[in-house]
């Protein structure tokens, strides 16, 4: 349950934070420029490689968000299973893609020393001794999952599928199973529980049937319903599946042949364009540009598409934020509160599915949606997600943190809580209506009620990787993770500096031992 000190003072907290935050504003940054940007290549070895370049200090109120945020994960976990819900406090059920980020979050807490390791190491091994001891199997009910995937949606006591309508999820299961991964590079101890850690979550990846889901080969199918089979469609087109192709391409007993990630990036070219001055790779709803960045280190690496494009994966989702807030300053339908500083639009909660009329004209608002601008798809309904900005912070600091600022000043009384940043508000909602989710504010509009795991995750972990590259350096020792990207094609960057350094250690480990060959076989001295 939430700790006294959230319970108390948040005003007066969020005031001093902003006092020490300061009211300037960082000084504008030329936005990324439509084009290629030079690709990393490494040869070898340095004997010193030069360290990046550090990032400005945050201001102290990213500190406070953090440790609020990832109260989150370890609060509303239940302590008995380690199932983590998908939204709280409504709680209805657990959600796999949530584990996975709970999973990740915990180290986070290790290293801020806001927990101690064996409290992690315990709810950790406790997670995933459930997730692999639960039952598996075509059955509608009293199964986890099947063939090693997992449904998107778990009762929180059981962990049994939470009901009919819940499919069997690969990207959910692809979001968990990076935290479990994570997991099992984290905990690289000599300790019987943390050995325990690195075998389960070994387990539990090598059991996921990737080819299993190609049912319109070489694409992966996003899923399946014991009542009714495959779903229809694949993952085409640029969005959060680069997380399901490469864990399906690293796996070392299932794995799915290097033409499906060919054929994927073949979706691409519809995405391809300019939209708000940035010309990149869209996805509209701009979760699609963060959830496989927050485990992988996209920064100087390319597959033969981006080799193409001249950009690299990192550089696409930075121009995609800019391309975000550039949108809210446009506000082409003329919703209230949006502009330099309040912007970001993803998949959050809405205030219901309804048709009103705004500023003359006939509007459609939605409850839970994927919301976004971009070259293709995209929906607007006036509903702003605190996640789609501050989940961009390695991307586009010089917009984020003066972004994160405005919301608490702005919205922070009523969107700034216990657990950080509740999901979305909406300040043009003000109608007099049932509401599905959430509440009115007088004079500010729709605010939601919850939090949401999959929001959550992404503040906490690119804060992190923000900071220090934490979640990224911890994945880049995963050998599947490795994996997955080289049978993707993606050279340079990080990928080529491992392997330089690699061929460095076995030339050197192959003299020592021709060295020591020679020492055997050398004749002894003569008295």
């Amino acid at each position: 349950m939430p700790r006294t000190w959230f319970r108390s003072g948040l005003a007066a907290l969020a005031l001093l934070l902003l006092a020490a935050c300061g009211r300037e504003r960082q000084p504008e940054v030329e936005p990324p420029r439509p084009g290629p940007i030079e690709e990393m290549v490494v040869t070898a070895p340095a004997d010193q490689p030069p360290l990046p370049p550090r990032p400005e200090p945050l201001p102290p109120l990213f500190r406070d968000i953090e440790k609020r945020t990832f109260q989150f994960f370890w609060d509303t976990t239940d302590e008995r299973n380690g199932m983590t819900p998908d939204r709280f406090p409504s709680r209805p059920f657990a959600s796999v893609a949530a584990i996975g980020f709970a999973l990740t979050a915990y180290p986070v807490g290790i290293e801020n020393g806001w927990i101690g390791r064996r409290q992690a190491v315990d709810r950790t091994l406790l997670t995933l001794e459930f997730l692999h001891d639960s039952p598996q199997g075509p059955a509608e009910t009293g199964t986890i999952g099947h063939r090693g995937f997992f449904y998107h949606f778990l009762d929180m006591r059981s962990g049994h599928r939470y009901e009919p309508w819940v499919e069997l999820s690969s990207v959910d299961t692809g979001l968990m199973m990076l935290g479990v991964l994570f997991a099992q590079s984290y905990y690289d101890r000599d300790d019987p529980a943390e050995q325990r850690i690195r075998e389960l979550a070994d387990a539990l990846y090598r059991r996921i049937e990737w080819p299993w889901l190609q049912v319109r080969p070489p694409l992966v199918s996003m899923g399946w319903y014991p009542e009714r089979g495959f779903i229809d469609h694949d993952w085409t087109g640029y969005d959060e599946a680069m997380l399901v192709y490469i864990l399906a391409l690293g796996s070392p007993t299932h794995p799915v042949e290097p033409e499906a990630w060919t054929a994927w990036t073949r979706t691409y070219d519809d995405s391809w364009g300019i939209f708000q001055g940035q010309e990149y790779l869209s996805f509209a709803p701009h979760f699609g540009h963060q959830y496989s960045h927050v485990w992988i280190d996209f920064r100087g690496i390319r597959d033969a598409y981006m080799r193409g494009r001249g950009i690299d994966y990192f550089e696409n989702s930075r121009r995609a934020t800019y391309a975000q807030r550039s949108y809210a300053i446009e506000n082409p339908m003329g919703w209230k509160g949006y502009g330099a500083d309040i912007w970001g639009l993803t998949a959050s909660d809405g205030p219901q599915r309804t048709d009103q009329e705004y500023g003359g004209r006939l509007r459609e608002f939605r409850h839970y949606s994927a919301r976004g601008a971009g070259i293709a798809v995209a929906f607007d309904d006036g509903t702003i997600a605190p996640t789609a900005a501050i989940g961009s912070l390695p991307f586009a600091p010089e917009l984020v943190v003066p972004a994160t600022r405005a919301l608490v000043e702005r919205h922070g009384e009523y969107l700034y809580s216990s657990y950080g940043f509740l999901d979305a508000f909406n300040p043009s909602f003000e109608y007099d209506i049932p509401l599905k989710t959430g509440r009115i504010v007088p004079g500010r509009g729709w605010v939601a009620s919850d939090y949401i795991g999959i929001d959550q995750g992404p503040i906490l972990l690119m804060i992190a990787n923000h900071r220090n590259g934490f979640v990224w350096e911890v994945m880049k020792r995963n050998p599947y993770i490795r994996r997955g990207l080289e049978r993707a094609g993606f050279t340079g960057g990080w990928l080529a500096e491992l392997q330089a350094q690699e061929a460095a250690e076995a030339e050197a480990s192959a003299r020592e031992a021709s060295a020591e060959d020679g020492r055997v076989d050398a004749p002894a001295p003569k008295d």
